[in-house]
């Protein structure tokens, strides 16, 4: 079963907490601070696997989860850190951020690494908060919270060329006849409900990566049928096999119908007509379609459109055709990678993490949120210099308007997770 696209859920390890402990021994009471730091929590990595065509592995498995790093023990021990989880995905692989749709990375080669969550920092030990004056600190840092996301994952496959026409012209008999891919043929609508890939070896030249486009219909750029899902597929194909039913069999224009998948293409993605595109008129072998094969020429060859007639059944005409589509993809710029323009997802947004305020009851204000919640993790307001940052953190982040909005006074209780504090401006 082919799947390209499957919505997922990933969540870094967080850190382990720090140790707070004090050295014992014998004869010795009153020992120093010595609690360890907690251990990173894992990292989120996705690889792309030149081995995997299909997502139909996350079907059965939506949830990754990092693990998480241990606390900090005594006599100074750190805590171990969390394994990474390695998700290995098929090189072509879009990853969007489900909420926004922005794209968060893009595997588009074998081997590619890209670390998608960084594992949470443990929290360090009260080894490391003894100062002359506060000699034995009974606090350590709590670690950090790793982040967490519901994603898109959305393959579209990289194949040099794609042969696209709408369906029951022949192109699934075009690919098995020219590579050994076995798609399933049939004289019927819609054979091909997925996409289908080929080598064509290189005696035409390097070999190349040959793809069957599903079958496009009028209005597929709209979403009609499965329009967005079968035009996905042909965004990162370097040339295009144009495919027409020259007989007419079905009873359709095949000058028409050239023209009508053209404006698919457009609709979809303008700079997909400007990518080298010949057309195979199949089918040469009934003799309606010598007629048909002439018009082709006359409308498409002045637009600069190659047109061969071809018969996929009986090989009439493969070779000439290929032998053109090797020698466009020998002239093809190699610095010439199509992509989408991508709205990147924004890191830095994390900082903007929304928050919430409810008074749960009269005088008692409960405030949430991923980036407070990180904040009090690695903030130590115990300390001169800590409550200051906290206070100059509630201030620039809106925290002290919004609570003033929702009515707090002056004396009222303010909880931030498991640190309450009274209201004093």
């Amino acid at each position: 079963m082919f799947v390209d696209r499957v919505k997922i859920h990933v969540k870094g390890g967080n850190g382990g907490n720090g140790m707070v402990s004090f050295f014992r021994a014998k004869y010795i009471t009153h020992g120093g601070p010595d609690g360890g730091d907690g251990g990173k929590g894992g990292s989120v990595i996705f690889v792309g696997d030149e081995g995997m065509n299909t997502l139909m592995d996350f079907r059965y498995k939506r949830l990754f989860k990092a693990q998480n790093g241990e606390d900090g023990g005594k006599r100074n021990c750190f805590g171990k850190d969390g394994e990474d989880v390695v998700i290995r995905v098929p090189v072509g692989t879009v990853i969007r951020e489900a909420e926004s749709g922005k794209v968060m990375a893009d595997i588009s080669k074998a081997g590619e690494e890209k670390v998608l969550i960084f594992g949470g920092k443990g929290g360090k030990g009260n080894q490391h908060f003894a100062t002359p004056t506060r000699q034995a600190p009974r606090y350590a840092e709590r670690g950090r919270t790793a982040k967490e996301y519901d994603v898109i994952l959305e393959l579209k496959l990289i194949a040099d060329v794609g042969l696209i026409g709408f369906p029951n012209v022949g192109k699934s008999t075009l690919l098995s006849m020219v590579t050994n891919a076995n798609p399933k043929i049939a004289n019927y609508h819609f054979t091909t409900l997925s996409p289908n890939l080929g080598v064509v070896q290189g005696r035409f030249g390097d070999s190349f990566v040959l793809a069957d486009i599903p079958g496009l219909v009028e209005g597929a750029s709209e979403g009609v049928g499965l329009g967005h899902e079968f035009l996905r597929h042909v965004e990162r194909t370097k040339v295009f096999i144009h495919v027409v039913d020259a007989a007419g069999v079905e009873g359709d224009d095949p000058v028409e119908s050239v023209r009508k998948i053209n404006k698919e293409l457009e609709e979809y993605n303008p700079e997909l007509l400007k990518r080298p595109q010949v057309i195979a008129a199949n089918k040469t072998d009934i003799p309606e379609a010598a007629e048909n094969v002439e018009r082709l020429k006359e409308v498409y060859e002045k637009e600069g459109y190659e047109v061969f007639p071809i018969s996929a059944a009986t090989n009439k005409g493969l070779d000439e055709l290929l032998a053109a589509v090797a020698k466009i993809l020998k002239d093809y710029p190699e610095d010439i990678i199509f992509e989408e323009e991508y709205e990147e997802y924004d890191e830095v947004a994390v900082d903007r993490e929304p928050f919430t305020v409810e008074e749960e009851e009269d005088g008692y204000f409960v405030v949430t949120g991923v980036g407070v919640e990180k904040m009090i993790g690695y903030t130590n307001i115990e300390t001169e210099k800590g409550f200051a940052f906290f206070q100059k953190y509630l201030k620039e982040k809106g925290i002290i308007e919004a609570l003033e909005e929702k009515g707090i006074e002056q004396g009222d209780t303010v909880r931030i997770y498991d640190l309450e504090f009274e209201f004093w401006k």
